[in-house]
């Protein structure tokens, strides 16, 4: 594939975490303007190259950094603003509640710290017990309107969801479909490593999904009960909501790319310790929760054939999701075992084959080894080129051992929905970050995708505050 080199442009410096950006027109303004969310809970906008607040929500978000030294992955996770947000002022949010902290699923035991032994049939079936409890914490989605004095306010409660872990709450998580005009939530698995409940494939948990809102219709509840389970959720709200995927471990939101009368989607799904992966997709047929849910009650069998499913927890992107530990034999060499055999095959035809698998070890020099993936956006511009209709996507870090700096990874691969293995390639960059380490935190778009804009940390420590820059990437 064709070396692509790139100018990262400084637009704004000394931000906290940047999870979210995407531009959008205030009501009675003319100016398409960059709204930047960040983790602990603040919305900045640009104009007129000056930085202002729209919101600042951090007294509501979950004290973050607290149990893993400053490391996290909860807080302010998802904003979208609507279709029509100039002429209604709608905007949606997505963030962990404040004093909701929980001892977690499994109380005690430490974040990632799971992992199934195949010989243990005990490991591979374990239940979510106690969830009214046993919990980490909150996520809330709500639904915002800006008032013609310029001041936000909330409006309604879409969700309460109760989630088992810390980890693994999506980011980037609110999008609206242009091709449905429903609002598109990522859940993420729940946490922890391996989904040790298997929430991801359960049709009735809301973890591991892609959910679509109709947020136009009205269900007169405006602060509905904290759940975990469709079947829990009041009728008037599942008559809300449609899943489209499920097996899903965690992912940095969904992009959508218009080529000629159709929508491709693409979705990333951050790996376990093997691969990260990227999916596309055009057809798909939602299932209404509704279904879901009387299918559930009455035991029958639900059609599935349209249903997207990303194969979590059986398959890690194109490969089976495997136990790695070092060989005894060869310290070069890591033993590999399939974790959920049962699973890896059940899934094996229903599951969606993804466009690229990109490895954590990679030895091949105009590759990569990677860490997390951290955003996918569909490019459409003409000012980088060789990127047009390009699938750009980032990556936290270069897996290059302990060795600091550390730096974030661009990259590119090229759309395409024949469900065959795709190859990507490096995008290189002339910034100079000097001894600082950057981590490639988050990627973002501006209203008709011709623009791009990378959310680089020096951390990966959200309580270490005001390390983050927002960049332009630029030819």
């Amino acid at each position: 594939m064709k070396k692509i080199k790139v100018s990262l442009q400084p637009i704004v410096d000394k931000l906290n975490m940047p999870t979210v950006m995407k531009t959008a027109i205030l009501p009675g303004d003319s100016i398409e303007r960059l709204f930047i969310a960040t983790q602990v809970g603040e919305i900045f906008y640009i104009g007129d190259g000056v930085i202002r607040t729209f919101l600042d929500i951090r007294p509501r978000i979950i004290k973050l950094g607290a149990s893993r030294g400053g490391y996290d992955e909860r807080g302010l996770l998802g904003l979208a603003f609507h279709p029509d947000f100039y002429y209604n002022g709608l905007f949606y949010l997505h963030f962990s509640v404040a004093g909701t902290q929980g001892p977690g699923a499994i109380p005690g035991a430490p974040l990632e710290s799971f992992k199934p032994n195949p010989c243990d049939p005990g490991t591979l079936n374990l239940r979510w017990t106690n969830r009214e409890t046993n919990y980490d914490h909150i996520d809330t989605v709500e639904e915002w309107s800006l008032q013609p004095n310029g001041q936000p306010q909330r409006r309604r409660t879409l969700l309460n969801l109760r989630r088992p872990f810390l980890n693994h709450n999506g980011v980037n998580s609110l999008n609206f479909s242009p091709e449905t005009g429903k609002l598109v939530l990522t859940t993420g698995d729940g946490g922890s490593g391996f989904d040790p409940f298997n929430l991801s494939q359960d049709n009735m948990e809301i973890a591991g999904k892609i959910i679509e809102m109709d947020v136009a219709k009205e269900t007169l509840i405006y602060n509905p009960p904290v759940v975990t389970r469709f079947n829990e959720l009041p009728v008037p709200i599942q008559e809300t909501l449609t899943v489209i995927a499920k097996g899903v471990r965690n992912v940095p939101g969904i992009s959508f790319e218009k080529v000629y009368n159709r929508y491709i989607k693409y979705v990333g799904n951050v790996g376990q310790d093997l691969v990260e992966s990227i999916f596309s997709f055009v057809h798909y047929t939602p299932i209404p929760v509704t279904q879901l849910v009387q299918a559930s009650v009455g035991n029958a069998e639900l059609d599935q054939e349209g249903l997207i499913n990303f194969g979590w927890r059986g398959w890690e992107g194109a490969l089976p999701t495997t136990i790695i530990k070092g060989c005894a034999a060869s310290k070069a060499v890591d033993e590999k075992t399939i974790a959920y055999y049962n699973e890896a095959v059940e899934t094996s035809v229903r599951r969606l084959q993804p466009l690229i698998s990109y490895f954590h070890k990679d030895p091949r020099p105009d590759k990569f080894g990677g860490t997390a993936l951290t955003g996918v956006q569909a490019y459409m511009g003409a000012g980088i080129p060789g990127l047009t209709g390009s699938i750009v996507f980032t990556d936290l870090a270069k897996n290059e051992g302990v060795r600091p700096p550390v730096r974030g990874i661009l990259a590119y691969v090229r759309g395409q929905t024949d469900c065959k293995l795709n190859d990507f390639s490096i995008i290189e960059t002339d910034y100079n970050f000097g001894s600082e380490s950057a981590y490639y935190v988050s990627l973002g778009t501006n209203l008709d995708q011709t623009r791009l804009y990378l959310g680089v940390y020096g951390s990966m420590k959200v309580a270490d505050f005001n390390q983050g820059t927002v960049f332009e990437i630029t030819p």
